[in-house]
Parts: C-alpha cells; structure tokens; sequence
C-alpha cells in the first residue's frame, strides 16, 4: 500500500535524458510559460499522455461502459476548456503540451494583464495576491476551468488591488500585451 507521507510521483522522467531536440524544447517552454524547472514540463507530458492513452483505448473500446467513459473524458476536457463542446474523441489525440501550459494559472494571470511579465505572475500567486472565486491560490500550475476564466482577481486585501500600485501594468502596457495575444 506504501507510506500515506511518501506521495507517488505524477509524472514520468524522459527516457533519455541528453536529447538534444528535447531539451531545446524544453528550453523554449521555460521561456514562454515561465517554469521553474523540468518537473513542470514532465508532469504537463504525463497529464497529455494520460489523455491520449485514455482516448486511444476508447477508440478501439466497444460496449456500453465504453461510450459513458468516453462522454465522461469529453466532458471533463471540455470543462478544462481543452476541446470544443462538440468535439470528438479523436480531437483529444490533437491535443499538445502548450494547450495544457496555457489553462495554467500564471499562463491566465500574464494574459489577463495582472502581471508585467509571466515570471511576475508566478511571484504574485506564490505571495498569495491572486484568488480564484474569492479563494486563494497559491499553485501556479493550477488548470483553470472554462468556468473560472473571469474569475481571476487579486486579493482585495493585497496592495497590489489597488489600480495605481507601481507593479500592476498600465492601460498601454494592457493594450500592447493584448495585441500581443491576439496575434499569437
């Protein structure tokens, strides 16, 4: 059963770990998600090959329990705001590792324009300035759901909710950085 204080880890070490084009990769991901460190990049593999695992064995699965584990998968993705509403099953192999990065909270919290950089989003939800729904959270890679997209706001006991702090982005910076998400 193992020991309840020594977790499981919930992802999986490449196999080799010298690959040059993997690290490259790796490297860009740093830059545009602002991780901390490969962990990050591996656990969001393991979460899109669980995924794809799961809907690969769905699509060559028959019989009843199949199509409600099928409809139950969609709709969780959907709720994820990972695929469309009427999406199929074979969308889920479409998926990529930047789709998960992007439904992560310090990916929503820069593109919202809460923070000047990523780096700086990570810092506000590790300090506690930014809630969820009017609940503190402080994992930066907490998935945000389709529901909670408009519900991301600072702390309104934090110095950074008041509009005229120094570190919070001006109505410029705000229009540059949304042309900036609109052509990306």
């Amino acid at each position: 059963m193992g020991d309840p204080k020594k977790l499981k880890k919930k992802y999986k070490k490449p196999l080799h770990p010298w690959r040059k084009e993997r690290i490259e990769e790796e490297k860009g991901l740093f830059e545009v998600y602002g991780l901390k460190n490969k962990k990050e990049v591996w656990k969001a593999e393991s979460k899109l090959k669980k995924y794809t695992s799961q809907a690969k064995r769905l699509i060559k699965g028959i019989g009843k329990q199949t199509e409600i584990e099928k409809q139950q998968l969609i709709s969780s993705l959907n709720r994820l705001n990972l695929i469309n509403e009427g999406a199929k099953l074979e969308d889920v192999l479409n998926l990529n590792i930047k789709n998960i990065l992007d439904r992560r909270l310090q990916s929503f919290v820069y593109k919202l324009g809460l923070a000047k950089s990523i780096k700086q989003a990570r810092q506000f939800i590790i300090h506690g300035h930014i809630f969820i729904n009017g609940k503190k959270l402080n994992a930066p890679s907490y998935i945000i759901k389709k529901d909670e997209e408009d519900k991301i706001t600072f702390n309104p006991r934090s110095s950074l909710s008041n509009a005229e702090h120094p570190e919070r982005i001006s109505t410029k910076q705000e229009k540059e950085l949304s042309k900036e998400n609109i052509v990306k």
